[in-house]
Protein backbone atom coordinates (compact mmCIF):
# COMPACT_ATOMS: atom_id res chain seq x y z
CA UNK A 1 0.00 0.00 0.00
CA UNK A 2 0.89 3.22 -0.19
CA UNK A 3 2.15 5.44 2.83
CA UNK A 4 -1.19 7.69 2.68
CA UNK A 5 -3.09 4.48 2.80
CA UNK A 6 -1.10 2.99 5.56
CA UNK A 7 -1.37 6.04 7.81
CA UNK A 8 -5.21 5.72 7.20
CA UNK A 9 -4.95 2.24 8.08
CA UNK A 10 -3.43 2.71 11.16
CA UNK A 11 -5.65 5.31 12.77
CA UNK A 12 -8.37 3.03 12.11
CA UNK A 13 -7.73 -0.17 13.05
CA UNK A 14 -4.79 -0.17 15.15
CA UNK A 15 -5.63 2.98 17.14
CA UNK A 16 -9.51 2.99 16.88
CA UNK A 17 -9.64 6.70 15.14
CA UNK A 18 -13.32 7.61 14.57
CA UNK A 19 -13.05 11.00 13.66
CA UNK A 20 -10.57 13.42 11.84
CA UNK A 21 -10.87 17.35 11.62
CA UNK A 22 -9.11 18.63 8.25
CA UNK A 23 -9.53 21.22 5.41
CA UNK A 24 -8.14 19.62 2.22
CA UNK A 25 -5.27 21.43 0.30
CA UNK A 26 -3.37 20.68 -3.16
CA UNK A 27 -0.57 19.02 -0.49
CA UNK A 28 -3.31 16.70 0.96
CA UNK A 29 -5.36 15.92 -1.71
CA UNK A 30 -3.25 12.05 -1.49
CA UNK A 31 -3.59 11.78 1.73
CA UNK A 32 -7.67 11.95 1.21
CA UNK A 33 -7.29 9.53 -1.24
CA UNK A 34 -9.13 6.40 0.58
CA UNK A 35 -10.72 8.33 3.53
CA UNK A 36 -13.98 7.79 2.37
CA UNK A 37 -15.00 3.95 3.51
CA UNK A 38 -12.62 3.74 5.89
CA UNK A 39 -14.96 4.06 8.73
CA UNK A 40 -13.51 7.81 10.12
CA UNK A 41 -15.56 10.78 10.28
CA UNK A 42 -13.95 13.85 8.44
CA UNK A 43 -15.26 16.93 9.45
CA UNK A 44 -14.27 20.27 7.37
CA UNK A 45 -13.74 23.17 10.10
CA UNK A 46 -13.74 26.63 8.19
CA UNK A 47 -10.29 27.88 10.09
CA UNK A 48 -7.26 25.50 11.07
CA UNK A 49 -7.56 27.15 14.21
CA UNK A 50 -11.01 25.52 14.17
CA UNK A 51 -9.97 22.23 13.40
CA UNK A 52 -7.52 22.28 16.34
CA UNK A 53 -10.27 23.84 18.80
CA UNK A 54 -12.41 20.66 17.69
CA UNK A 55 -10.06 17.96 18.09
CA UNK A 56 -9.07 19.57 21.75
CA UNK A 57 -13.12 19.70 22.56
CA UNK A 58 -13.53 16.05 20.98
CA UNK A 59 -10.37 14.85 23.29
CA UNK A 60 -11.40 17.07 26.43
CA UNK A 61 -14.90 15.09 25.92
CA UNK A 62 -13.75 11.63 25.52
CA UNK A 63 -10.43 11.26 26.69
CA UNK A 64 -8.70 10.02 23.36
CA UNK A 65 -7.08 11.83 21.26
CA UNK A 66 -8.67 14.27 18.63
CA UNK A 67 -6.75 14.02 15.48
CA UNK A 68 -6.28 16.39 12.47
CA UNK A 69 -4.84 16.27 8.88
CA UNK A 70 -3.58 19.97 8.09
CA UNK A 71 -2.01 21.55 4.66
CA UNK A 72 1.52 22.88 4.99
CA UNK A 73 2.57 26.49 6.19
CA UNK A 74 -0.56 28.53 6.61
CA UNK A 75 -2.32 25.39 7.80
CA UNK A 76 0.37 25.20 10.77
CA UNK A 77 0.64 28.28 11.44
CA UNK A 78 -3.07 28.38 12.14
CA UNK A 79 -3.54 25.45 14.13
CA UNK A 80 -0.62 26.18 16.53
CA UNK A 81 -2.79 28.96 18.76
CA UNK A 82 -5.08 25.68 19.49
CA UNK A 83 -1.74 23.16 19.74
CA UNK A 84 -0.38 25.71 22.43
CA UNK A 85 -4.08 25.58 24.51
CA UNK A 86 -3.69 21.92 24.44
CA UNK A 87 -0.13 21.84 25.35
CA UNK A 88 -0.67 24.39 28.52
CA UNK A 89 -3.68 21.77 29.60
CA UNK A 90 -2.50 18.59 28.79
CA UNK A 91 -4.68 17.39 25.98
CA UNK A 92 -4.04 14.61 23.62
CA UNK A 93 -3.98 16.01 19.97
CA UNK A 94 -2.35 14.30 17.12
CA UNK A 95 -1.39 17.19 13.81
CA UNK A 96 -0.84 15.39 10.86
CA UNK A 97 0.68 17.77 8.11
CA UNK A 98 2.26 17.99 4.64
CA UNK A 99 5.15 19.29 4.39
CA UNK A 100 7.64 20.72 0.90
CA UNK A 101 9.17 17.55 -0.86
CA UNK A 102 12.37 15.99 0.69
CA UNK A 103 14.64 17.49 -1.91
CA UNK A 104 13.56 21.18 -1.23
CA UNK A 105 13.07 20.89 2.54
CA UNK A 106 15.19 24.00 4.31
CA UNK A 107 16.43 25.66 0.80
CA UNK A 108 14.32 28.39 0.60
CA UNK A 109 13.23 28.12 -3.14
CA UNK A 110 9.74 29.79 -2.67
CA UNK A 111 7.81 26.44 -2.92
CA UNK A 112 4.13 26.81 -1.89
CA UNK A 113 3.69 27.07 1.32
CA UNK A 114 7.05 26.96 2.71
CA UNK A 115 8.65 27.73 5.70
CA UNK A 116 12.17 28.06 6.58
CA UNK A 117 11.49 25.13 9.28
CA UNK A 118 8.08 23.83 9.78
CA UNK A 119 9.08 21.13 12.02
CA UNK A 120 11.17 23.24 14.90
CA UNK A 121 8.09 25.81 14.29
CA UNK A 122 5.75 23.22 15.54
CA UNK A 123 8.51 22.07 18.24
CA UNK A 124 7.79 24.78 20.17
CA UNK A 125 3.54 24.01 20.73
CA UNK A 126 3.91 19.85 20.92
CA UNK A 127 5.41 16.69 22.73
CA UNK A 128 7.13 16.50 20.05
CA UNK A 129 7.35 17.17 16.47
CA UNK A 130 8.59 14.69 13.37
CA UNK A 131 9.59 14.92 9.60
CA UNK A 132 9.06 11.36 8.10
CA UNK A 133 11.53 10.83 5.74
CA UNK A 134 11.06 7.06 4.96
CA UNK A 135 7.67 5.40 5.01
CA UNK A 136 8.40 2.38 6.77
CA UNK A 137 9.09 4.36 9.52
CA UNK A 138 5.62 5.37 9.99
CA UNK A 139 4.36 2.02 12.54
CA UNK A 140 7.06 3.52 14.96
CA UNK A 141 6.82 6.80 14.60
CA UNK A 142 2.77 6.87 15.68
CA UNK A 143 3.39 4.44 17.95
CA UNK A 144 5.47 6.84 19.48
CA UNK A 145 2.57 9.46 19.38
CA UNK A 146 0.50 7.28 21.26
CA UNK A 147 2.85 6.42 23.72
CA UNK A 148 2.90 10.07 24.81
CA UNK A 149 -0.83 10.12 24.85
CA UNK A 150 -1.00 6.64 26.91
CA UNK A 151 2.28 6.40 28.79
CA UNK A 152 3.05 9.78 29.87
CA UNK A 153 1.93 13.77 30.25
CA UNK A 154 -0.20 13.63 27.15
CA UNK A 155 -0.19 16.90 24.90
CA UNK A 156 -0.11 17.53 20.91
CA UNK A 157 1.96 15.09 18.87
CA UNK A 158 3.18 16.60 15.23
CA UNK A 159 3.94 14.60 12.30
CA UNK A 160 5.11 16.36 8.78
CA UNK A 161 5.15 13.70 5.90
CA UNK A 162 7.09 15.56 2.54
CA UNK A 163 4.03 15.32 -0.55
CA UNK A 164 6.52 13.18 -2.45
CA UNK A 165 5.76 10.68 0.54
CA UNK A 166 2.29 10.01 0.59
CA UNK A 167 2.11 8.31 -2.86
CA UNK A 168 5.21 6.46 -1.76
CA UNK A 169 4.73 2.47 -1.65
CA UNK A 170 5.43 0.50 1.49
CA UNK A 171 6.03 -2.78 1.84
CA UNK A 172 5.68 -4.37 5.38
CA UNK A 173 5.19 -7.07 6.73
CA UNK A 174 1.83 -8.18 8.77
CA UNK A 175 1.47 -5.32 11.36
CA UNK A 176 1.61 -6.94 14.72
CA UNK A 177 -0.90 -5.65 17.52
CA UNK A 178 -0.34 -2.54 19.42
CA UNK A 179 1.66 -2.80 22.57
CA UNK A 180 -0.38 -2.03 25.55
CA UNK A 181 1.13 0.42 27.91
CA UNK A 182 0.63 0.50 31.39
CA UNK A 183 1.70 4.06 33.33
CA UNK A 184 4.39 4.03 36.27
CA UNK A 185 3.24 2.46 39.92
CA UNK A 186 4.35 4.85 42.99
CA UNK A 187 7.39 3.94 44.44
CA UNK A 188 6.43 1.30 47.47
CA UNK A 189 8.79 3.64 50.50
CA UNK A 190 8.03 6.81 48.69
CA UNK A 191 4.15 5.72 48.77
CA UNK A 192 4.35 4.82 52.58
CA UNK A 193 5.71 7.95 53.15
CA UNK A 194 2.97 9.79 52.38
CA UNK A 195 0.67 7.30 54.39
CA UNK A 196 2.42 8.59 57.12
CA UNK A 197 2.45 11.68 56.66
CA UNK A 198 -1.47 12.02 56.02
CA UNK A 199 -2.19 9.78 58.59
CA UNK A 200 -0.66 12.57 61.29
CA UNK A 201 -1.89 15.10 59.37
CA UNK A 202 -4.54 17.52 61.69
CA UNK A 203 -5.01 19.82 59.47
CA UNK A 204 -4.42 18.41 55.61
CA UNK A 205 -5.62 19.91 52.30
CA UNK A 206 -5.63 17.99 48.72
CA UNK A 207 -5.84 19.95 45.60
CA UNK A 208 -6.76 17.68 42.67
CA UNK A 209 -5.85 18.43 39.19
CA UNK A 210 -7.07 17.51 35.47
CA UNK A 211 -4.61 14.59 35.98
CA UNK A 212 -7.19 12.95 38.13
CA UNK A 213 -10.44 13.01 35.73
CA UNK A 214 -9.72 8.87 34.72
CA UNK A 215 -10.54 7.54 37.90
CA UNK A 216 -12.92 9.60 40.38
CA UNK A 217 -14.04 6.81 41.96
CA UNK A 218 -10.71 6.45 43.55
CA UNK A 219 -10.28 10.62 43.84
CA UNK A 220 -13.66 10.32 46.00
CA UNK A 221 -12.43 6.77 47.83
CA UNK A 222 -9.45 8.69 49.17
CA UNK A 223 -10.47 12.11 49.37
CA UNK A 224 -13.46 10.80 52.03
CA UNK A 225 -10.95 8.58 54.35
CA UNK A 226 -8.41 11.29 54.29
CA UNK A 227 -11.77 13.56 55.46
CA UNK A 228 -10.08 16.48 53.86
CA UNK A 229 -11.13 19.51 52.42
CA UNK A 230 -10.82 19.56 48.86
CA UNK A 231 -9.89 22.15 46.14
CA UNK A 232 -10.54 20.89 42.21
CA UNK A 233 -9.04 22.65 39.60
CA UNK A 234 -11.68 24.06 36.66
CA UNK A 235 -10.30 20.70 34.38
CA UNK A 236 -10.78 18.62 37.66
CA UNK A 237 -14.45 19.91 37.98
CA UNK A 238 -16.80 16.87 38.88
CA UNK A 239 -13.53 14.51 39.88
CA UNK A 240 -15.55 14.03 43.12
CA UNK A 241 -19.22 14.56 41.70
CA UNK A 242 -21.88 17.34 42.31
CA UNK A 243 -22.37 19.47 45.56
CA UNK A 244 -19.87 17.08 47.55
CA UNK A 245 -19.48 17.67 51.24
CA UNK A 246 -15.76 17.49 50.62
CA UNK A 247 -15.39 20.19 47.44
CA UNK A 248 -14.20 23.66 47.55
CA UNK A 249 -14.15 24.00 43.79
CA UNK A 250 -12.47 25.71 41.75
CA UNK A 251 -11.62 28.60 44.00
CA UNK A 252 -8.21 28.47 45.26
CA UNK A 253 -7.55 32.23 44.58
CA UNK A 254 -10.32 33.35 46.75
CA UNK A 255 -9.27 34.27 50.65
CA UNK A 256 -10.98 31.44 52.38
CA UNK A 257 -9.04 28.65 50.67
CA UNK A 258 -6.10 30.46 50.82
CA UNK A 259 -6.69 30.65 54.55
CA UNK A 260 -7.04 26.76 54.38
CA UNK A 261 -3.83 26.50 52.31
CA UNK A 262 -1.65 28.66 54.46
CA UNK A 263 -2.83 26.50 57.43
CA UNK A 264 -2.47 23.08 56.38
CA UNK A 265 0.17 21.06 57.90
CA UNK A 266 -0.02 18.55 55.37
CA UNK A 267 -1.06 19.31 51.52
CA UNK A 268 -2.01 16.49 48.72
CA UNK A 269 -1.53 17.91 45.51
CA UNK A 270 -2.43 15.54 42.36
CA UNK A 271 -2.29 15.89 39.14
CA UNK A 272 -2.19 19.50 38.71
CA UNK A 273 0.37 21.76 38.09
CA UNK A 274 -0.25 24.30 40.88
CA UNK A 275 -0.14 27.13 38.03
CA UNK A 276 -1.24 30.57 38.11
CA UNK A 277 -4.41 30.00 36.16
CA UNK A 278 -6.12 27.66 38.43
CA UNK A 279 -4.67 29.06 42.04
CA UNK A 280 -3.75 32.53 41.43
CA UNK A 281 -6.68 34.06 38.66
CA UNK A 282 -5.89 37.24 41.11
CA UNK A 283 -2.31 37.25 39.96
CA UNK A 284 -0.91 38.83 43.31
CA UNK A 285 1.22 35.17 44.07
CA UNK A 286 -0.67 34.74 46.87
CA UNK A 287 -1.38 31.41 47.05
CA UNK A 288 1.00 30.05 49.66
CA UNK A 289 1.75 26.41 51.21
CA UNK A 290 3.35 26.15 54.45
CA UNK A 291 2.90 22.41 55.12
CA UNK A 292 4.32 19.67 54.15
CA UNK A 293 3.78 19.04 50.19
CA UNK A 294 3.02 15.82 48.47
CA UNK A 295 2.78 15.66 44.68
CA UNK A 296 2.05 13.57 42.65
CA UNK A 297 2.49 13.80 38.86
CA UNK A 298 3.43 11.67 35.67
CA UNK A 299 6.11 14.68 34.61
CA UNK A 300 8.82 14.52 37.16
CA UNK A 301 9.75 18.14 35.99
CA UNK A 302 6.61 19.35 37.06
CA UNK A 303 6.49 17.68 40.88
CA UNK A 304 9.40 20.51 41.32
CA UNK A 305 7.85 23.63 39.79
CA UNK A 306 5.65 26.54 41.25
CA UNK A 307 5.99 25.51 44.94
CA UNK A 308 8.38 24.07 47.13
CA UNK A 309 8.07 20.15 47.30
CA UNK A 310 8.30 17.83 49.89
CA UNK A 311 7.45 14.56 48.62
CA UNK A 312 7.02 13.81 45.09
CA UNK A 313 5.50 11.18 43.34
CA UNK A 314 6.46 10.13 39.69
CA UNK A 315 3.48 7.98 39.06
CA UNK A 316 -0.25 7.99 37.19
CA UNK A 317 -2.24 9.81 39.45
CA UNK A 318 -5.15 7.36 39.79
CA UNK A 319 -3.02 4.37 40.66
CA UNK A 320 -1.55 6.03 43.13
CA UNK A 321 -5.05 6.94 44.61
CA UNK A 322 -6.05 3.94 44.69
CA UNK A 323 -3.15 2.60 46.45
CA UNK A 324 -3.09 5.58 48.74
CA UNK A 325 -6.48 4.61 50.14
CA UNK A 326 -5.33 1.29 50.66
CA UNK A 327 -3.47 2.43 53.88
CA UNK A 328 -6.65 4.50 55.26
CA UNK A 329 -9.11 1.19 55.42
CA UNK A 330 -11.26 2.97 58.23
CA UNK A 331 -12.00 6.80 57.18
CA UNK A 332 -10.06 9.28 59.58
CA UNK A 333 -12.40 11.94 61.45
CA UNK A 334 -10.87 15.39 61.18
CA UNK A 335 -13.67 18.11 60.26
CA UNK A 336 -12.83 18.02 56.92
CA UNK A 337 -16.86 18.09 56.34
CA UNK A 338 -17.13 21.00 58.79
CA UNK A 339 -13.84 22.71 57.39
CA UNK A 340 -15.13 22.43 53.89
CA UNK A 341 -18.56 24.09 54.87
CA UNK A 342 -17.39 26.94 56.81
CA UNK A 343 -15.13 27.97 53.87
CA UNK A 344 -17.50 27.86 51.26
CA UNK A 345 -20.02 29.93 53.88
CA UNK A 346 -17.01 32.72 53.92
CA UNK A 347 -17.12 32.57 50.34
CA UNK A 348 -20.99 33.12 50.13
CA UNK A 349 -20.10 33.00 46.55
CA UNK A 350 -24.17 33.36 45.36
CA UNK A 351 -24.15 36.61 47.16
CA UNK A 352 -20.95 37.98 45.28
CA UNK A 353 -21.55 40.78 43.07
CA UNK A 354 -19.41 39.77 40.60
CA UNK A 355 -20.84 36.72 40.22
CA UNK A 356 -24.31 37.10 41.74
CA UNK A 357 -25.72 37.85 37.55
CA UNK A 358 -24.78 34.66 36.84
CA UNK A 359 -26.12 32.35 39.44
CA UNK A 360 -29.48 32.59 37.57
CA UNK A 361 -27.81 31.50 34.58
CA UNK A 362 -26.42 28.09 35.83
CA UNK A 363 -29.39 27.58 38.14
CA UNK A 364 -31.52 27.97 34.96
CA UNK A 365 -28.63 25.59 32.70
CA UNK A 366 -28.81 23.21 35.45
CA UNK A 367 -32.59 22.96 35.90
CA UNK A 368 -33.58 22.20 32.15
CA UNK A 369 -29.76 20.49 31.10
CA UNK A 370 -28.68 18.78 34.58
CA UNK A 371 -26.38 16.53 32.57
CA UNK A 372 -25.05 19.33 30.03
CA UNK A 373 -21.62 19.28 28.76
CA UNK A 374 -20.43 22.75 29.46
CA UNK A 375 -17.61 24.25 27.11
CA UNK A 376 -16.52 27.89 27.81
CA UNK A 377 -14.55 30.89 25.70
CA UNK A 378 -12.62 33.09 27.95
CA UNK A 379 -16.14 35.73 28.73
CA UNK A 380 -17.41 36.68 32.16
CA UNK A 381 -20.08 34.12 32.39
CA UNK A 382 -17.50 31.30 32.05
CA UNK A 383 -15.06 33.62 34.58
CA UNK A 384 -18.10 33.10 36.88
CA UNK A 385 -18.64 29.59 35.96
CA UNK A 386 -15.48 28.42 36.98
CA UNK A 387 -15.76 29.40 40.50
CA UNK A 388 -20.32 28.63 40.81
CA UNK A 389 -20.45 25.11 38.47
CA UNK A 390 -20.66 21.68 39.94
CA UNK A 391 -20.78 18.84 37.60
CA UNK A 392 -21.87 15.50 38.13
CA UNK A 393 -18.78 13.89 36.47
CA UNK A 394 -15.58 14.78 34.98
CA UNK A 395 -15.15 15.92 31.62
CA UNK A 396 -18.44 18.38 31.74
CA UNK A 397 -16.65 21.51 32.04
CA UNK A 398 -13.80 22.59 30.45
CA UNK A 399 -12.59 26.01 28.96
CA UNK A 400 -9.93 28.57 27.42
CA UNK A 401 -9.65 30.76 30.55
CA UNK A 402 -6.84 28.10 32.04
CA UNK A 403 -2.89 27.97 30.58
CA UNK A 404 -2.68 29.44 27.10
CA UNK A 405 -6.11 31.27 27.67
CA UNK A 406 -7.28 31.62 24.05
CA UNK A 407 -10.15 33.17 22.53
CA UNK A 408 -12.02 32.16 19.89
CA UNK A 409 -11.86 28.27 21.42
CA UNK A 410 -15.72 27.93 22.79
CA UNK A 411 -17.32 27.60 19.69
CA UNK A 412 -15.19 24.84 17.86
CA UNK A 413 -14.64 23.08 21.24
CA UNK A 414 -17.85 22.42 21.93
CA UNK A 415 -19.07 20.83 18.09
CA UNK A 416 -15.71 18.62 18.94
CA UNK A 417 -17.09 17.59 22.01
CA UNK A 418 -20.43 17.12 20.57
CA UNK A 419 -19.20 15.19 17.99
CA UNK A 420 -17.74 13.12 21.21
CA UNK A 421 -20.02 12.46 23.70
CA UNK A 422 -23.11 12.34 20.56
CA UNK A 423 -25.75 11.81 23.38
CA UNK A 424 -25.19 14.45 26.20
CA UNK A 425 -26.45 18.38 25.63
CA UNK A 426 -23.37 20.32 25.20
CA UNK A 427 -23.45 24.15 25.49
CA UNK A 428 -21.22 26.28 24.35
CA UNK A 429 -20.24 29.72 26.92
CA UNK A 430 -19.17 32.91 24.66
CA UNK A 431 -18.84 36.23 24.70
CA UNK A 432 -19.65 38.60 21.70
CA UNK A 433 -15.88 39.50 21.28
CA UNK A 434 -14.23 36.14 21.41
CA UNK A 435 -16.80 34.34 19.40
CA UNK A 436 -15.63 36.70 16.59
CA UNK A 437 -12.28 34.28 16.43
CA UNK A 438 -14.27 31.18 15.17
CA UNK A 439 -18.15 32.46 14.25
CA UNK A 440 -17.52 31.01 10.58
CA UNK A 441 -17.71 27.62 12.73
CA UNK A 442 -21.50 28.05 13.09
CA UNK A 443 -21.27 26.96 8.96
CA UNK A 444 -19.70 23.53 10.26
CA UNK A 445 -22.40 23.21 13.03
CA UNK A 446 -25.09 23.43 10.62
CA UNK A 447 -23.49 21.42 8.21
CA UNK A 448 -23.29 18.60 10.81
CA UNK A 449 -26.38 18.61 12.03
CA UNK A 450 -25.08 18.98 15.88
CA UNK A 451 -27.14 20.46 18.24
CA UNK A 452 -24.92 22.43 20.30
CA UNK A 453 -26.33 25.70 22.22
CA UNK A 454 -24.42 28.66 22.05
CA UNK A 455 -25.28 30.96 24.69
CA UNK A 456 -23.41 33.79 23.34
CA UNK A 457 -23.02 37.05 26.42
CA UNK A 458 -23.61 39.88 24.48
CA UNK A 459 -21.59 43.36 26.31
CA UNK A 460 -20.52 45.68 23.99
CA UNK A 461 -16.75 44.64 23.43
CA UNK A 462 -13.83 43.09 25.44
CA UNK A 463 -15.28 43.61 29.02
CA UNK A 464 -12.47 41.70 31.06
CA UNK A 465 -10.05 44.22 29.10
CA UNK A 466 -11.96 47.47 29.53
CA UNK A 467 -12.35 46.80 33.42
CA UNK A 468 -8.55 46.27 33.27
CA UNK A 469 -7.71 49.55 31.76
CA UNK A 470 -9.91 51.38 33.80
CA UNK A 471 -8.22 49.69 37.28
CA UNK A 472 -5.20 50.73 35.53
CA UNK A 473 -5.76 53.99 34.93
CA UNK A 474 -5.15 53.46 31.11
CA UNK A 475 -8.15 55.39 28.38
CA UNK A 476 -9.94 52.55 27.15
CA UNK A 477 -9.05 51.82 23.35
CA UNK A 478 -9.74 48.86 21.31
CA UNK A 479 -12.53 47.81 23.58
CA UNK A 480 -15.38 49.05 22.51
CA UNK A 481 -15.91 47.19 19.67
CA UNK A 482 -18.31 46.61 16.56
CA UNK A 483 -20.20 43.77 16.83
CA UNK A 484 -22.52 43.05 13.93
CA UNK A 485 -26.61 41.50 14.12
CA UNK A 486 -26.00 37.85 15.49
CA UNK A 487 -29.57 37.21 14.59
CA UNK A 488 -28.67 37.75 10.88
CA UNK A 489 -25.37 36.17 10.67
CA UNK A 490 -26.85 33.25 12.74
CA UNK A 491 -30.08 32.69 9.62
CA UNK A 492 -27.18 33.41 7.01
CA UNK A 493 -25.37 30.25 7.97
CA UNK A 494 -28.65 28.62 8.64
CA UNK A 495 -28.63 28.66 12.38
CA UNK A 496 -31.90 29.11 14.55
CA UNK A 497 -31.04 32.04 16.91
CA UNK A 498 -33.14 33.64 19.84
CA UNK A 499 -32.26 36.66 21.85
CA UNK A 500 -33.16 36.46 25.42
CA UNK A 501 -32.65 39.38 28.64
CA UNK A 502 -33.82 37.04 31.70
CA UNK A 503 -33.31 33.12 32.84
CA UNK A 504 -36.96 32.37 31.95
CA UNK A 505 -36.07 33.64 28.20
CA UNK A 506 -32.99 31.09 28.57
CA UNK A 507 -35.28 28.44 29.95
CA UNK A 508 -37.78 28.47 27.33
CA UNK A 509 -35.40 28.52 24.28
CA UNK A 510 -33.20 25.90 26.27
CA UNK A 511 -36.65 23.34 26.61
CA UNK A 512 -37.54 23.91 22.71
CA UNK A 513 -33.83 23.56 21.75
CA UNK A 514 -34.03 21.53 18.06
CA UNK A 515 -32.40 18.25 18.74
CA UNK A 516 -30.86 17.64 15.33
CA UNK A 517 -29.47 21.23 14.71
CA UNK A 518 -27.38 24.12 16.52
CA UNK A 519 -29.06 26.94 18.33
CA UNK A 520 -27.50 30.31 18.85
CA UNK A 521 -28.89 31.97 22.33
CA UNK A 522 -28.14 35.95 22.22
CA UNK A 523 -28.29 36.79 25.94
CA UNK A 524 -28.33 40.94 26.21
CA UNK A 525 -26.19 41.31 29.24
CA UNK A 526 -27.31 44.22 30.21
CA UNK A 527 -30.92 43.29 30.24
CA UNK A 528 -29.83 40.26 32.28
CA UNK A 529 -28.02 41.76 34.78
CA UNK A 530 -31.07 43.96 35.21
CA UNK A 531 -33.01 41.39 35.97
CA UNK A 532 -30.92 39.77 38.19
CA UNK A 533 -30.94 42.72 40.26
CA UNK A 534 -34.60 42.67 39.92
CA UNK A 535 -35.08 39.33 41.04
CA UNK A 536 -32.39 39.78 44.06
CA UNK A 537 -34.49 42.72 45.31
CA UNK A 538 -37.55 40.48 45.50
CA UNK A 539 -35.68 38.78 48.04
Amino acid sequence: MTCAQLLLTLLRERYAVDTVFGIPGVHTVALYRGLEGSGMRHVTPRHEQGAGFMADGYARATGRPGVCLIITGPGMTNIATAMGQALADSIPMLVISSVSRRDTLGRGQGRLHELPSQQQLMAGVSRFSHTLLDPSALPEVLARAFAVFEGQRPGPVHLEIPIDLFDAPVALAELPPPARLFRPAPDPEGLALAADWLRAAKRPLVLLGGGCVDDPAAARALVERLDAPTATTINAKGVLGRAHPLDLGANAALPAVRELAREADVILAVGTELGETDYDVVFDDGFELRGRLIRIDLDAQQLVRNQQVSLGLVADAGRTLALLAENFPEPLSRGGTQRTADALAALDLNNDPALAPFVPLYATLQEVLPQALLVGDSTAPVYAGNHLVSQPAPRRFFNASTGYGTLGYGLPAALGAQLGQPTLPVVALVGDGGVMFTLSELATAVEECLPVVIVLWHNQGYEEIRRYMDAQGVTRCGVDIQAPDFQVVAAGFGCQAVRVGDPAGLAQALASRPLDAPLLVEVNADAWQQAATSTDDLH
